[in-house]
């Protein structure tokens, strides 16, 4: 069972267009609604592919209880923690090329007894999970050591934690010896504090956050692949990619793929570069089933191109 945590959910609306063109009234192709957050993706993935998940999250209002009745109609269990704000709503617009623009919403401002509660409500699923996985921003009212208390409890419960945030609250909880850490290379770029050219370069900065206490790092490069870095070796996964819908999710069903697989070695790099892949030639969020991975157009190899350019620069914010 995979145990997912998304301290600030949303309800997503996505649109298809043929072009964003500001001050214009735009007509949509297409259109998605879709229960939202990281951690969320993560439940939406491993439930697509047949494995057992429950979804902590803390929901309020109409918005909140629209997502915990799209979750549970995708064959998730959900553990809600009521909050007294409403869930955010958040806007993605897509354009046939593949570019996307969104609005994210900040969310509801959680109280101190909400936090705890949210902390608790983990805690006791915990003895029953493979994996936690702790993922997204936090909202307003959680301090950016937050995920380094829960990293420390769900430890002291034995469990092992994938965490998928960045900024303060990414190195706050290095500290707390997280065994997964899942940066994109421009939230690598921002932990390091310098920009990322090569592959080589992403290569030592994740060897810099092993230093501080990540357990693996599983960096999601965009278009140029994924590096897992860990203390058995490091690896290098690319894919084949037709066309590209939506990148949406795309890093989440990502990390549903790598611990689904396991979570360590080649065998689950592969898997996590086999659903980045199928996730972004879905619409908007949506998240790939086995039938859409296409495991033979991936390749991962320990011969890491080191001197490779990538073509999605990672830079500091």
């Amino acid at each position: 069972m995979i145990l997912t945590v998304t301290p600030n959910p949303s309800l997503d609306r996505t649109y298809e267009v043929p072009a964003l063109e500001r001050g214009e009234v735009l007509r949509a192709s297409g259109e998605r609604v879709d229960p939202g957050g990281k951690g969320v993706n993560v439940s939406r993935a491993v439930a697509a592919a047949g494995h057992r998940t429950v979804a902590v999250v803390p929901l309020g209002g109409a918005p909140g209880a629209l997502v915990a009745q799209l979750l549970a109609g995708q064959d998730i269990e959900v553990a809600p923690v009521p909050v007294a704000g409403h869930t955010r709503s958040n806007i993605a617009i897509a354009e046939p090329d593949g570019t996307l623009t969104k609005v994210n919403a900040p969310g509801p401002e959680l109280t101190p007894e909400e936090s705890e509660a949210i902390l608790a409500s983990v805690g006791a699923y915990s003895p029953a999970a493979d994996w936690i996985a702790c993922c997204g921003s936090l909202p307003r009212g959680l301090a950016p050591e937050w995920y380094a208390e829960l990293v420390t409890r769900a430890h002291g419960a034995g469990a092992r934690i994938a965490l998928d945030t960045s900024g303060p609250s990414l190195l706050a909880a290095l500290a707390a010896r997280p065994d997964v850490v899942k940066p994109n290379a421009e939230e690598l770029a921002e932990a390091v504090g310098r920009p990322l050219a090569t592959v080589g370069d992403a290569v030592k900065a994740a060897g810099e956050l092993r230093d501080l206490g990540a357990g693996t790092v599983l960096a999601s490069l965009g278009a140029d692949g994924q590096l897992l870095v860990s203390e058995a070796g490091t690896w290098f996964g690319t894919a084949r990619v037709d066309t590209v819908r939506s990148n949406v999710g795309a890093g989440d069903a990502s990390l549903a793929g790598f611990l689904a697989a396991g979570g360590e070695g080649p065998q689950a790099l592969a898997a996590a570069v086999a659903h980045g892949a199928a996730a972004v030639q879905l619409p908007g969020s949506e998240m790939p089933t086995p039938g859409d991975l296409n495991p033979s157009a991936v390749t991962v190899t320990d011969d890491v191109p080191l001197d490779r350019e990538l073509s999605e620069q990672g830079s500091p914010r």
